[in-house]
């Protein structure tokens, strides 16, 4: 899963979402309401980075998810 801007990506398919950690910051993120085949596209995009920015980002609700030792999510809405 090599990137430039994505650490690692997991998906759930039962839930539905996407928790995605970026490597320039660390931080990691979960999207809601993402579709089987938009993670595979993402899996199999040449610039995962770009895909992401252009497909997932602005069109999925997500939360930031806090590191170990905390279970909650923050949301955070789309700009």
């Amino acid at each position: 899963m090599p990137s430039t801007s994505l650490r690692d990506i997991a998906y759930d398919p039962n839930a539905a979402t996407l928790d995605v950690t970026f490597i320039s910051s660390g931080r990691r993120y979960r999207y809601f309401d993402v579709s089987f085949d938009e993670y595979d596209a993402l899996l199999h995009a040449s610039s995962k980075g770009a895909y992401f920015n252009r497909t997932i980002k602005p069109h999925h609700e997500y939360a930031l998810v806090f590191p170990a030792g905390r279970s909650s999510l923050a949301p955070f809405l789309r700009p």
